[in-house]
């Protein structure tokens, strides 16, 4: 595996090992930096390093070595993306619910990866491993909306950086039980593993990352007929998996379908039948990627992109119109 090495500077004297490492190798995405350090194939001075976070200084000596690519021999698939603008650097992909980003956990013939594959020729950026091609970013399974990929390595460190710096614009529209107070207002919490099932996240935690969602509520849903309900705009200040769903269990406002982090809503009496039946059919979480604006690789100039919401969400929403009192 190739080695590269350097000496810290003055100006990235007490900065974080992983921050230093991706400012002096431009090619090389901060997470993937992180990824090095994790499998100890970071030496500093000498020494194998197993935190990004790990302080360095001046004059220190840094050596590490790129990661293996793995032989995952990705299958290029003809799929229905649905490309809401393309130019030669990136792409903006509306994602629909039930469509996995990239390949894993068994699945490596039916992801959007695979589309982009047979849609780009193999052009796509290198940044993220050879089982993430072109992605900058994901959204789970079931959350529906934008995303955008890079199909170059200059694209992608681009808007990488602004991710990993929280200038990116993008907001998420939602539905959860009850009525958040106050009604707008900003979340601010640690979010890591969950001590009692590892495959969920958690803001009750005493070690883990900081998270912070802004939100406001659009709209209130009240009827004889209907349990309250609100619609949510949530503007992320950071990115932290499963963030907004974590944040409104956390506030006792659960997103509507979220079987991972959502409540048993006990039957309402009277509830509508027609209404009970949406509920009932949402397969998914209530959560839409609805908005994405950052400043574009080539042209420096800021673009933003608009989704509205999906079929079922959008009947969810004619549903609850018509039901409120």
């Amino acid at each position: 595996m190739p080695s590269n090495k350097f000496v810290v500077n003055e100006d990235n004297d007490q900065k974080r090992i992983d921050q230093v490492v991706a400012a002096e190798f431009k090619d090389i995405s901060r997470s993937k930096v992180s990824k090095i350090i994790k499998n100890n194939l970071l030496k500093l001075n000498g020494t194998a390093m197993s935190n990004p976070s790990t302080k360095v200084k001046a004059g220190d000596e840094i050596e590490f070595e790129t990661l293996k690519s793995e032989e995952l021999n990705l299958i290029p698939k003809k799929m229905d993306l649905n490309i809401i603008f393309e130019d030669q650097d990136i792409i903006i992909i509306d994602k629909p619910i039930g469509m996995v980003v990239h390949p894993g956990a068994g699945n490596y013939e039916d992801t959007m990866v695979n589309g982009l594959l047979y849609h780009c020729k193999n052009n796509l950026s290198a940044m993220s491993g050879e089982d993430r091609p072109g992605i900058v970013h994901r959204i789970d399974k079931d959350t529906s909306g934008l995303l955008v990929v890079a199909k170059n390595d200059h694209a992608h460190a681009f808007v990488a950086k602004q991710f990993e710096e929280h200038s990116i614009k993008r907001s998420y529209l939602v539905f959860v039980y009850g009525i958040l107070r106050p009604l707008h207002g900003k979340i601010e919490t640690l979010i890591g593993r969950n001590k009692t099932n590892r495959q969920k996240m958690s803001a009750d935690v005493i070690r883990g990352k900081d998270a912070i969602t802004n939100y406001e509520t659009l709209e209130v849903f009240k009827g004889n007929k209907i349990p309250d309900i609100s619609l949510v705009k949530c503007i992320l200040e950071t990115g932290r998996t499963h963030q907004i769903r974590v944040h409104m269990s956390h506030k006792d406002n659960p997103i509507l379908g979220d079987q991972t982090y959502g409540k048993k809503i006990k039957k309402i009496r009277g509830i509508d039948q027609e209404f009970e039946e949406i509920l009932k059919s949402l397969k998914r979480q209530a959560l839409h990627a609805h908005t994405l604006g950052f400043v574009h690789p080539t042209t420096n100039e800021e673009v933003f992109f608009v989704s509205e919401l999906p079929d079922d969400l959008n009947k969810l929403k004619n549903m609850l119109e018509t039901l409120k009192n």
